[in-house]
């Protein structure tokens, strides 16, 4: 008990240190490590409460930059995709939707990347609400997958240019009310054992530490920093939806 409790601080930590930096891959950093030694069974809810205790963290510093009207559509059409997430699980390719997925991310971190290493502007691309529709939903069907709700999200407020404070907005709340009704599904499920509990509770400290820090981090950073930071956790999160 007291090994996993130390090895979950230890993640939670890290992972809190990147979603404060960047505004999301919390679930996909600590599970990357977690996944390989502690049962899904306690890491699925003690993922879900720990990103949501780490996005809540930094939600009130940017209410005020929420277009509310597009994050209702793209939370709306998410939801939507839950149910066909939770069906391809179930009977369908769900491991090979994910690699995909996770190649989709490598391929497109590493071109931004490079362009930035060759001082190439980034391409503009505008956004549209069927766009905005078809990322939601493909959000929502990795979520039903896997709970992997922040990736697409991440690299469609990047691929528009976004400034930081606009991508955020856009990110958290989004991760914040979908990890809500994964943590209500994993409730009614039965997987807030006990011991899913304690472990939460003994991580709760590093991780709120780790947000901290990584809110410290992002106010410091300046907006080709932060683009790096985004890029370089959506190339790892690719990595690990392929592993």
């Amino acid at each position: 008990m007291w090994s996993e409790a130390a090895l979950v601080a230890g993640a939670c930590f890290l992972a809190g240190f990147c979603s404060g930096m960047a505004g999301f891959a919390f679930v996909l950093v600590a599970a990357s490590m977690l996944l390989h030694v502690v049962s899904p069974v306690l890491t699925a809810p003690v993922l879900v409460l720990g990103s949501l205790i780490s996005q809540g963290m930094s939600l009130p510093m940017l209410w005020k930059h929420i277009e509310w009207p597009r994050m209702r559509f793209f939370l709306a059409v998410a939801v939507a995709g839950i149910p066909v997430g939770i069906l391809v699980l179930a009977k369908g390719p769900a491991a090979l939707i994910v690699a995909g997925v996770g190649a989709l991310l490598v391929l497109y971190s590493g071109y931004m990347l490079a362009r930035i290493a060759l001082r190439m502007a980034p391409p503009e691309v505008g956004g549209s609400r069927a766009a905005d529709g078809a990322v939601g939903f493909a959000s929502g069907i990795l979520g039903g997958i896997g709970g992997f709700v922040g990736a697409l999200p991440a690299m469609w407020a990047d691929i528009q240019g976004w400034p930081k404070d606009r991508a955020r907005a856009f990110m958290q709340p989004f991760i914040v009310f979908m990890q809500a009704i994964t943590a209500a599904g994993l409730g009614l499920a039965g997987f807030f054992t006990v011991e899913a509990l304690v472990l939460t509770a003994l991580a709760t400290p590093a991780l709120v530490l780790g947000t901290w820090l990584g809110l410290r981090a992002y106010r410091v950073l300046p907006a080709q920093g932060f683009r790096v930071v985004l890029l370089g956790l959506l190339l790892v999160s690719g990595i690990s939806l392929l592993i």
